[in-house]
């Protein structure tokens, strides 16, 4: 139903997505999307980059009078640090990043012509493109929201500025764990007939494949591994008010696949940057001999960063899901659609 590409190098001239599959008659406000493109730059910990760089999107296309026309929607981000072809050559591997295996399967004999698209710049795309997905949320009273939980293990603000602040000392980078809450979603988003088409295996591809996210989960998590389950499962109850319900969540709003109606609460763990400035060791691909990793401007922790990513991430999948069960060409019509949906399941 929906469908993206983004497009653009870390230095390039730009950070491009085209948005395919937004449906006709959705308002848009290019300041809602500046917003989110500011909150991606924000957090205590980001490097000089985020000094340099103010992010606004430009929409090139699909829209009309600012509301979309049912075509491609077109975002451009430009590069103020537009230096790609003057910049230094690279030739010793961060480890924990792209530079080594990137470098083995394209071939290159530079590192820098990987990590221009691995870096993390790309996720612009991804906030622009979901900053659009949550003006079509929120016609459905949909909203999708994150916090951050811990930072090096402290879960205090005092506490995870403090770890920040060590890293920074030691020249050192630190990572943490967020969490991604989606309120008002709809029961029968996804499906369990296929792997493909499971709501909570879209969201976490779409979360994981954010750069440097290494682990996901949904509602309880690695917790059931340590339950029975009489305490795990999440008991259903029946009212006329409210219609099907729970009065705990642990399978985090997604049960075969499919959400249930509660909200979808998912967590991931950001690691800490790859780039160091007390680099660690590595192999100069030219000489072989041992040396030490190369160092570029970057961050010391993104944590706060990663949860705005994921949320946008996670804006996409569920439009995707909504059009997939109510339609996908006219706003009008998909409102109709859904109202119709809401009366026959809201009360069994």
């Amino acid at each position: 139903m929906l469908r993206y590409l983004s497009a653009g190098e870390s230095h390039g001239k730009a950070i491009v997505a085209i948005l395919e599959g937004l449906p006709a008659g959705l308002k848009i406000n290019l300041e809602l999307i500046n917003k989110e493109l500011k909150r991606r730059q924000s957090g205590f910990g980001r490097g000089k980059r985020m000094q340099i760089e103010n992010d606004q999107a430009q929409v090139l296309s699909g829209l009309k009078n600012n509301t979309t026309l049912g075509s491609p929607v077109t975002v451009l981000i430009q590069n103020k640090d537009f230096s790609i072809e003057k910049l230094h050559k690279i030739m010793c591997p961060r480890p924990g990043h792209a530079d080594l295996s990137g470098l083995l399967k394209y071939g290159f004999t530079d590192i820098r012509e990987v990590l221009e698209r691995a870096s993390a710049r790309s996720t612009a795309a991804t906030v622009g493109v979901g900053a659009l997905c949550k003006m079509f949320l929120n016609e459905f009273k949909i909203s999708i929201e994150s916090r951050v939980l811990s930072v090096g293990g402290e879960g205090s603000p005092a506490g995870m500025k403090a770890k920040i602040s060590e890293a920074i000392k030691n020249r050192d980078t630190i990572g943490g764990i967020f969490k991604v809450v989606i309120k008002g979603a709809p029961a029968g988003l996804g499906s369990y007939v296929q792997p493909d088409r499971r709501l909570d295996g879209k969201l976490a591809q779409a979360v994981i494949s954010i750069p440097g996210i290494k682990a996901v989960e949904f509602g309880l998590g690695l917790g059931y591994a340590v339950s029975f389950g009489s305490e795990a499962h999440d008991e259903i109850y029946y009212s006329k008010a409210k219609g099907y319900f729970r009065k705990t969540n642990n399978a985090g709003g997604i049960e075969g696949g499919i959400s249930n109606g509660e909200n979808i609460i998912l967590r991931a763990c950001m690691k800490p940057i790859c780039t160091l400035m007390k680099p660690l060791d590595s192999v100069n691909i030219n000489t072989k001999h041992i040396s030490k990793a190369a160092t570029e401007r970057s961050d010391t922790s993104v944590v706060d960063a990663a949860a705005v990513v994921a949320e946008n991430a996670s804006a996409f999948v569920l439009v995707d899901a909504f059009l997939e069960k109510f339609g996908c060409d006219s706003l009008r019509d998909i409102k109709q659609a859904y109202a119709c949906y809401i009366k026959r399941t809201s009360h069994g």
